[in-house]
């Protein structure tokens, strides 16, 4: 099996034009638009293979970071790579570990664990303290040795309310990593992934699109940079800005990005992939995502409750336990609750995105986006 990409229905609206594709890598094939859970040492949290395939996932997330940082890329290429290591035989995606490695920047109490220069980036680990040296070339050779289907290019991501000089100096140096990354990646089994900066500035955004694009014939592009501190606005505007000056039959990736709306929102400007640490993360802080909006389960209000978390779910945890058993097991600091916490938010995005796709091949998206943002604003109480 190759690499490819198919663009099957578009359907345009007021905010953009929704894509449904299909992407196709050696581990499998990815429908688009889709949400790729985030595992970030080689595992998605509280969830083994098996559960992620029961909720139908499609495609995982790999951090290069932290799986550089422990176990290291050699010994995870010694077993067999990333697929092997975590018994995950359908497609992953790596980052380039510049997210991670830039916001360490920033520091703790007025100490800065990484320093950026033009050729890359000098920092501490946040493990045990120890000095890594990371430069485009070095992201490559970690992600090859990971073995993903799908490359990040190394690129420097500012935070979200930084200024436009700010912005064009890492946009500019985010090119010449691109130059040197494609120059790195020789994995025939792999490919590559450009990444467009440009902060909030319009004219930053689509002058990146196009040098970038322009310059390079990519497998896929993503776009980076939101998400990272900036207003929900600046953030739909700036992708706005974006995605019209993307070739429009390569793979599009909204970089760590977000909420169910913010989803939506993506996919109604032309993104065909997203992911977010968010399904997860805030299962374990007890707020459940449902058909009617957030769900905080730890609430006295679900102690006599013998519904399920979402009436319109079909995963193993709405099929099977009762709001009042999954408030006891958060309350009661049961480890179960983790697993099934995060198994419902996780089934609950991919749900959203297959709704996602059959809307658009029905030519009714705009529609379902509008649904879906009146219903979650009823509340996970309201009646049916």
């Amino acid at each position: 099996m190759t690499f490819s990409f198919e663009l099957l229905s578009t359907q345009t609206g007021d905010l953009g034009t929704a894509r449904r594709g299909r992407l196709t890598t050696p581990h499998g094939v990815i429908q688009t638009p889709i949400f790729m859970p985030v595992g970030t040492a080689g595992s998605v949290k509280a969830l083994a293979p098996d559960d992620l395939k029961g909720v139908n996932t499609q495609i995982l997330l790999g951090n290069t970071y932290h799986l550089m940082l422990r176990p290291g890329p050699e010994a995870v290429a010694a077993r067999g790579g990333l697929h092997r290591f975590m018994a995950w035989d359908g497609p992953i995606l790596t980052d380039s570990g510049g997210f991670q490695v830039f916001s360490l920047s920033q520091g703790t109490r007025g100490k800065a664990l990484a320093k950026i220069d033009d050729d890359g980036v000098t920092f501490q680990s946040h493990l045990d303290g120890r000095r890594y040296r990371m430069t485009a070339e070095e992201s490559m050779r970690v992600q090859m040795l990971l073995g993903a289907d799908i490359i990040m290019a190394f690129d420097e991501c500012p935070p979200g309310e930084s200024d436009r000089h700010v912005v064009k100096k890492a946009m500019d140096r985010t090119t010449r990593w691109l130059r040197r990354s494609n120059a790195a990646m020789t994995r025939a089994e792999s490919r590559l992934f450009g990444i467009i900066q440009g902060g909030i500035y319009d004219e930053l955004r689509e002058e990146h699109a196009k040098e970038l694009t322009g310059e390079h014939d990519l497998f896929g592009w993503a776009i980076g940079g939101l998400s990272v501190g900036e207003g929900k606005a600046d953030m739909m505007r700036s992708l706005s800005a974006t995605t019209p000056h993307m070739p429009v039959h390569k793979p599009r990736y909204l970089m760590g990005v977000g909420t169910p709306e913010d989803l939506l929102d993506g996919i109604a400007r032309g993104v065909d992939m997203f992911d977010c640490v968010m399904p997860t993360r805030n299962a374990r802080n007890a707020t459940m995502f449902t058909s009617r909006g957030k769900l905080a389960i730890k609430s006295a209000r679900y102690s006599d409750d013998d519904g399920p978390l979402d009436p319109d779910c079909a995963c193993y945890t709405c099929r099977t336990f009762s709001r009042a058993y999954l408030r006891h097991l958060f309350n009661a600091g049961e480890l179960l609750f983790y697993r099934l916490g995060s198994l419902h938010n996780v089934a609950f995005y991919l749900s959203l995105m297959e709704g996602a796709r059959a809307a658009i091949e029905a030519g009714t998206f705009f529609a379902y986006r509008e649904s879906c943002l009146q219903a979650w604003q009823q509340g996970p109480d309201a009646k049916r």
